[in-house]
């Protein structure tokens, strides 16, 4: 398969603190891939760079060929990228759609004065764009709650506001911080069958960190495992959980045999 995102001998330096150094990977078009490794691995401020919060030492990202250190932020959603967020960045005053249209916003062509003026093209454009929203919604099994202020939802239903939001801004390439942390064991399974069949059935590629072992060995195609911010392996599922570097760095007794979880 086309390698979508490549990364190569990427390094981040804080002073005399390595979040991790000389990490690289490529990501292939329409693979879910994984990265896990415990607390203080460099997962997270893998995230930050990959999302350009922040600027590596040293490294290349290249995402479908072109430089993505050249990015801001502000145009990775026009670029094709999106990402969730462990904690959430939903705006709680706002309905569920609202925040999920705030995810289009890259995609709308209306101008201030058009849209002050109403024109047609503009009501055309808000009736595409909620329709979208909805639709997005609709897949993440979250349309009843359309209307509802995001504040008043419990978590694990916020959670998927979010994942819902990220897939209608339409993208080639998600990231997916932490999905299924701080859920019960009913909301963790109803989002690792909404990740599943974003793979499945639209095609994405995703990029995942996640802590909870048995969702990404269930579902990811390939995983990287982080140590101290060092690669200490790369391969499929079944591959790492042989590994005995990875059970004595992070696995341990946490995974279920290997029969009960693939």
């Amino acid at each position: 398969m086309t390698a979508m995102l490549e990364v190569r001998d990427l390094t981040l330096r804080f002073g005399n603190v390595t979040a991790f150094d000389g990490v690289g990977f490529d990501v292939a078009r329409g693979e879910l891939f994984a990265v896990i490794g415990p607390n203080g691995a460099g997962k997270t401020s893998l995230f930050n760079v990959l999302s350009r919060v922040y600027q590596p030492t040293a490294g290349s990202v290249r995402f479908e060929g072109a430089d993505l250190l050249r990015l801001r932020a502000s145009g990775l959603a026009g670029a094709g990228f999106a990402r969730t967020f462990q904690n959430l960045g939903l705006f709680g005053e706002l309905t569920t759609i609202e925040n999920v249209l705030i995810g289009r916003h890259h995609l709308m062509r209306s101008g201030s004065l058009r849209t002050g003026l109403w024109l047609g093209y503009a009501r055309r454009e808000e009736r595409r764009h909620r329709a979208a929203a909805m639709e997005a919604l609709e897949f993440a099994g979250l349309a009843h709650h359309a209307h509802d202020r995001v504040g008043t939802l419990p978590f694990g239903i916020r959670k998927r506001v979010e994942i819902a939001r990220a897939l209608a801004m339409e993208p080639k390439l998600m990231l997916l911080d932490e999905p299924v942390a701080g859920m019960s064991l009913t909301e963790r399974e109803e989002v690792t069958a909404l990740v599943r069949r974003m793979h499945e059935q639209r095609d994405l590629t995703l990029l995942l960190v996640e802590h909870d072992m048995n969702m990404v060995m269930r579902i990811a195609q390939r995983v990287l495992v982080l140590d101290f911010g060092e690669t200490i392996a790369l391969g499929t599922p079944a591959e790492i959980q042989r590994d005995e570097r990875v059970i004595r760095a992070y696995l341990g007794e946490e995974l279920e045999p290997e029969g009960a979880i693939l």
